[in-house]
Parts: structure tokens; C-alpha cells; sequence
């Protein structure tokens, strides 16, 4: 049966050359450029870049297009650039990332915000660049899962930073917006770039955020088992840091019970789209085993 590395390595050889080719524009300091360079190539599960060509799959677009492709590095240099403000001494001080040393570790704390700055900014020149009806619409969606309603959002409750519900009623808020929409995102640009209709988009929609729900849920799992080995960043942060996580307020084993409610919540989303979802439907299966 096929594994999580497998399903994903078929879009992963083209995400990484497309990253190559889009992540730095002409003009960029040669400084800046490296990190950049550093932050988002050679590393990761490319998982929200998959979400976009096994959304445009399953929904029958065309791979090859730009906006498939831009849209799949877009999403991943917004994924790259919020990993490295994460790690930011001022948000989780984290020294390791995907088994490297953090950007600010590296190259010194003004330019990993700098280097993140970056990312974030091309990705919307990444789309806007391209000859399609279809790129202001992509730029909205991506802009709305990034900002201050979406990633931003989650991250400043996520550091308690505005009133959160406590509770599961405030896990939830925040990981809709920190973890669940920039896959929430990347899975509706994919239907967007196969020209899906309203109610495969409103199919995929749902299973994309319990997936994200369900993703996270295993983060919060793997942070209080995994190994620095396997995870490739430093396991025990959000307990040593009093972050709220789902293990820290309702238990390992709940956590789990939850997490596998929202997994099949993910796939069941699924069934108004038939058969050809089925590889969406084994990626909920296999994030909600994955190790790391």
C-alpha cells in the first residue's frame, strides 16, 4: 500500500525545481537570497504543495498548468516563511528545524524576519506574475488562510496573546486558523485551478480543515513522544513553554479518540466526490499514522 513519502513524492521532484526557479527574483541581495534559499529548498513533506495537485487531480485539472504549479510554490513559501518566525526567539525559540539549524540560529535573528518578510511576499508575486483569470482569485485565498484572520490570528492566540474560550472551544479556534486554514487554502486553490464547481469546492473545504484539525492533533501527540530524530525539531517545546495543546488539557488518549473522529470526518467529506478522491482520502489515513 502506498506510504505518505510515496503519495507525495510524485508532485515533490516538481515543487522542489518550481521552488528553485520561483523562489528568489532577480535583484535579490545575494544574502538574502542564500536564506531564502535555505528556508524553503532540499527539506519538509512538501504536504501543502500535495494538497494542491491532489485536489487539482482529483477534481480533473491540469497538472502541468502554472497555475497548479505556482500555486503549489506560493503555498509553500507561505508554509516556509511561518516555520521561520515560529522559531524566532520572541515567538518558540526553537534552535532546529527539518534537522537543521533554525534561520536566526544561522544567519542571526534581523535576517531570519527579514528572510521570512521575503517569503511571505513573494508568494503573492509568485501568483500575481502569471497570465490567468484565475490569479486574483488565488491571491485572495492564500492572503485570507496568511493574515489576520487566518495564520496571524492563530499564532497570537496561540501565544496568548487576545482571549481565547478556554477549553476545546479554544484549541479549536486556534487551530483553525494556525494550522487547519493554510491547508484549508491549499487544498480549495487546487479545486479553484481545476475550475471545480461550488459544491466540490464546499467538499473539499470540509475535508481540508478536519485534516488540519486532525494534522495538528498528532503534532500536539508527537511533541510529548517523537525524538528530535525522527521529528527533525526539538521534541517537549510546547509543554516546557505552558502552551495549550489538546494532550495538556484533555489527555493523550482523547487526544487520539479526537484525532481519528476528524480523520474520518476528513474522508466521509469526501464521498461527494466519488472514487477519484480516493488519494485524498488515504492522505487523511496516513498523516493520521505518521511518526514525525
Amino acid at each position: 500500500m502506498v506510504g505518505l513519502d510515496s503519495l507525495l513524492s510524485a508532485w515533490a521532484e516538481r515543487v522542489e525545481a518550481d521552488l528553485a526557479q520561483w523562489t528568489v527574483e532577480p535583484d535579490t541581495p545575494v544574502e538574502l537570497a542564500e536564506v531564502m534559499r535555505y528556508c524553503v529548498l532540499g527539506g519538509g513533506k512538501r504536504l501543502r504543495p500535495g494538497l494542491v495537485y491532489l485536489t487539482a487531480e482529483t477534481l480533473g485539472g491540469d497538472l502541468s498548468a502554472e497555475p497548479v504549479r505556482r500555486s503549489a510554490v506560493a503555498v509553500e513559501l507561505v508554509h516556509g516563511y511561518s516555520l521561520v518566525h515560529d522559531d524566532l526567539p520572541s515567538m518558540d525559540d526553537d534552535t532546529l528545524r527539518r534537522g537543521h539549524p533554525t534561520a536566526h540560529v544561522k544567519f542571526g535573528e534581523a535576517m531570519a524576519v527579514l528572510a521570512g518578510d521575503a517569503l511571505l511576499t513573494r508568494a503573492f508575486a509568485v501568483l500575481g506574475e502569471m497570465d490567468s483569470p484565475a490569479a486574483g482569485r488565488l491571491v485572495a485565498e492564500l492572503a485570507r488562510a496568511a493574515g489576520c484572520a487566518g495564520m496571524v490570528a492563530g499564532q497570537v492566540a496561540d501565544m496568548m496573546l487576545c482571549d481565547v474560550p478556554r477549553g476545546c472551544e479554544g484549541l479549536r479556534y486556534i487551530h483553525l486558523r494556525k494550522t487547519a486554514a493554510l491547508m484549508r487554502a491549499a487544498a480549495r486553490m487546487g479545486a479553484i485551478c481545476a475550475d471545480g464547481e461550488p459544491a466540490q469546492l464546499q467538499a473539499v473545504d470540509r475535508y481540508a480543515e478536519n485534516l488540519g484539525l486532525a494534522f495538528q492533533l498528532i503534532d500536539d501527540l508527537l511533541d510529548v513522544t517523537g525524538s528530535a530524530e525522527d521529528l527533525g525539531k526539538t521534541p517537549g517545546k510546547d509543554q516546557a513553554a505552558g502552551k495549550r495543546t489538546h494532550v495538556a488539557e484533555i489527555g493523550r488518549d482523547r487526544t487520539r479518540r479526537l484525532g481519528a473522529e476528524l480523520t474520518r470526518k476528513a474522508i466521509e467529506s469526501l464521498l461527494p466526490l466519488g472514487q477519484r478522491a480516493s488519494p485524498l482520502a488515504r492522505l487523511a489515513e496516513l498523516l493520521a499514522e505518521r511518526t514525525r
